[in-house]
């Protein structure tokens, strides 16, 4: 009988230690999927920032490089640079992304460093209490945002996707969620697609995952999820918004 599912190779065999219904593992394994799929395993090298992100180096069967909270794409371009025969991506939250780290995706994304960087945007800072990030919605509560997020004086959510998009060094940019089973197939497709751009030396890719935090929004599980297909992604269109391969 012929296997039509199996454990990712680059993927270890260890329990999570993610909060219940976060979605991390998930994307875990698509990003997994996308190194066996390309065979670059063994010449992959993971950068992993501060944040719930960092605990990269405990799942991937890979080499990985610590960055202090914001710096990974700081550090990418280091190790790309250094190692331009290697695949190199970054794993990212978004109060890491777009917040301390603004500066350097934006002209890591410019520059057209050849990486990819894979965004984790779950609207909340996940490890260090739940703070209102750059990416939480209107009127959305947080720690620091009893009342919820106040544009007139906290301003508008950032769509990264989008913005990154519009820098002439991004060859690819995309936004996809793993709330249903669609949207996790369509999102594994993506990611490597953003992998395949790396590897044929096209530039910068990236792809921002809506994911659901759970322990930080208040809610269960089921009802976290249900969030992102009602709340954020009537924000944050799911999308492919560049792709230089097909011009």
């Amino acid at each position: 009988m012929q296997q039509v599912f199996a454990h990712p190779v680059s993927l270890k065999d260890v329990q999570t230690h993610f909060c219940p219904g976060c979605q991390h593992g998930t994307i875990h394994r698509l990003v997994a999927e996308a190194m066996d799929h390309f065979g670059v395993q063994e010449k992959t090298i993971g950068v992993a920032s501060v944040g719930c992100s960092v605990f990269l180096y405990g799942y991937f069967d890979i080499d990985v490089v610590e960055a202090p909270h914001g710096r990974a794409p700081a550090v990418a371009t280091g190790v790309k640079r250094a190692c331009p025969d290697k695949v190199v991506f970054t794993y990212q939250g978004d109060g890491d992304l777009a917040a301390i780290g603004t500066s350097e995706i934006i002209h890591a994304a410019n520059r057209g460093e050849g990486m990819t960087v894979i965004f984790v945007n779950n609207t909340t800072y996940g490890m260090t209490g739940g703070q209102m990030a750059p990416t939480t919605l209107p009127s959305q509560k947080t720690s620091t945002s009893p009342y919820g997020r106040n544009v007139a004086n906290d301003g508008y959510p950032i769509r990264m996707a989008e913005l990154l998009a519009q820098l002439e060094g991004v060859a690819y940019s995309a936004r996809v969620a793993v709330n249903t089973p669609k949207n996790v197939v369509q999102a594994g497709r993506v990611i490597k697609q953003a992998f395949e751009t790396q590897i044929q030396g096209r530039g910068f890719s990236f792809v921002e995952v809506l994911s659901a935090c759970p322990t930080n929004w208040g809610m269960d599980p089921l009802k976290a999820n249900a969030r992102i297909g009602e709340e954020m992604i009537p924000y944050f269109p799911l999308a492919i918004f560049k792709d230089t391969s097909a011009a």
